[in-house]
């Protein structure tokens, strides 16, 4: 024991020496070390939320694909394949430059294209900071896919995807968020609240799908010559469910991960975000319900996305109790927003333009009123003017475009072909090879408004089938 006692004495007495010639660690080191672990944690959290937003597109695939027909399915899949596909690249050369570049009036920025502001052994924060920005901008494209679905054109459906990635996305985001990175949006200037992009992308989109169902029309058999609606069911409403679940998960890198900071602001994000869609789907179960006589499960998965869509511009200055309010309202909302659109003949198979448009307009709207700083007339018209302009700069742009596809290459297939399918005249394909398609795959019925309702077969009045 005393040999060994004498062994470490002898060891510390060794290795004072050494211990002593090192200056100790100062403050600034200290701080310095803190910061760095600091940013690595904030790139990490970046990251994971853009890879959360990304699987939102499979989520978007999956709702689509499930509220619409069995022979338009590979033709679904095709173009939220794309819409990322084809957006990257638009967004890397053109729109991410628009959007955050450096501007001198406000309008736009005039830098940063294809990826410029980053070179080699420069700041990486460049290519984090794109990467979460270029999956928001793939969300804005493909929320047009599901309200257009059925009866488009592939080849005119890619060109419009290329320019609101490029060009209509990125200008409106750069109002409103510009001075996230290199810019200054003169809305944002104004104190324009929209966290996460109820306006900037959410409600690009469904005003965007507005413009795109209007130049379209609706579907074949959508609706009868004396007015009534005849909805179509979609073919697999668990598939719908799961993008529904699949959106719900990466709302979470959504909304939380537009800090891009690590630290711990998000856990508010989270739980507002969460306790909104809940809401919204609890609402809008128990509005279909007493409207139709039955819980509406189409209506409910629904209401769950408007509540997502709703508590994003808010999901940062809002408390958790009104959180609720906010999606309960988007739950209510976006049911009979889809009956009003179905009165005026608006053909939209999965309720984009509702759950996106309408719930993204009311979610900037309630950001102002029940915002945690205190209520404000001048917040409130701020908001309303962001409103507005969102709708003044998309719907007119995106009709004018849907309307130049459609006089050129054409925007809607012939009715020949929409009645045998897009995956078959478009990708000469089938996505379920090995079965037939019935007649109830392809019927109309169900409850109104519906966009997965339900009747019994006996009151079904089927389409034709190929």
């Amino acid at each position: 024991m005393k040999t060994a006692i004498l062994t470490l004495m002898i060891l510390i007495a060794s290795l004072t020496p050494a211990l002593a010639a090192d200056d100790p660690p100062t403050l600034e080191t200290n701080r310095a070390a803190i910061e760095l672990v600091q940013v690595h944690a904030n790139y990490l959290w970046t990251m994971i939320a853009a890879a959360l937003v990304f699987f939102m597109q499979a989520g978007f695939a999956m709702v689509e694909c499930g509220f619409t027909r069995a022979r338009n399915a590979v033709n679904i899949m095709m173009k939220n394949l794309m819409d990322f596909a084809i957006g990257s690249l638009a967004y890397w050369a053109v729109g991410f430059g628009l959007m955050f570049g450096v501007t001198t009036t406000g309008w736009f920025g005039t830098s940063g294209f294809f990826l410029s502001d980053f070179q080699p052994g420069g700041d990486p924060w460049v290519l984090a900071f794109w990467m979460f920005q270029v999956v928001f901008a793939a969300t804005a494209a493909t929320i047009v896919s599901g309200a257009m679905a059925e009866r488009t054109k592939f080849a005119g459906y890619l060109i419009y995807s290329l320019a609101i990635s490029a060009f209509v996305y990125p200008v409106i985001g750069s109002w409103a968020w510009g001075s996230l990175f290199k810019g200054a949006g003169w809305l944002e200037g104004l104190g324009f609240i929209d966290f996460a992009g109820s306006t900037v992308v959410h409600s690009v989109g469904g005003w965007a799908a507005l413009a795109g169902t209007l130049v379209l029309g609706p579907r074949l058999g959508k609706y009868t010559a004396d007015g009534r609606v005849r909805p179509i069911l979609g073919h697999n409403i668990p598939l719908a469910a799961l993008g529904v679940f699949i959106l719900w998960l990466g709302w979470f890198g959504f909304n939380p991960g537009s800090t891009t900071t690590a630290d711990k602001s998000i856990a508010m994000i989270f739980v507002n975000t969460n306790l909104a869609a809940a809401a919204g789907c609890v609402l809008a179960m128990a509005s279909s319900w007493m409207k139709f006589g039955k819980p509406e499960v189409g209506m409910s998965l629904n209401g769950a996305l408007a509540g997502l869509v709703a508590i994003t511009a808010g999901c940062a200055n809002v408390t958790p109790g009104s959180s609720i309010l906010i999606g309960a309202i988007a739950g209510v909302v976006v049911v009979y927003a889809v009956m009003f659109f179905d009165k005026l003949k608006i053909d939209d198979p999965v309720g984009a333009i509702s759950v996106h448009g309408v719930c993204g307009a009311w979610g900037t709207l309630a950001a102002g009123l029940f915002d945690m700083g205190g209520f404000s007339l001048g917040v409130v018209g701020v908001q309303v003017l962001g409103i507005a302009t969102c709708f003044l700069w998309t719907f007119p742009l995106a009709y004018g475009l849907f309307k130049l596809i459609d006089v050129t290459i054409g925007l809607r297939v012939s009715p020949e072909e929409e009645l045998e399918g897009l995956d078959h005249v478009e990708h000469g394909g089938s996505a379920y090879p090995d079965f037939e398609l019935s007649s109830y795959s392809t019927a109309s019925g169900g409850l109104p408004g519906g966009p997965a309702g339900h009747q019994p077969v006996a009151a079904l009045n089927p389409l034709p089938t190929p």
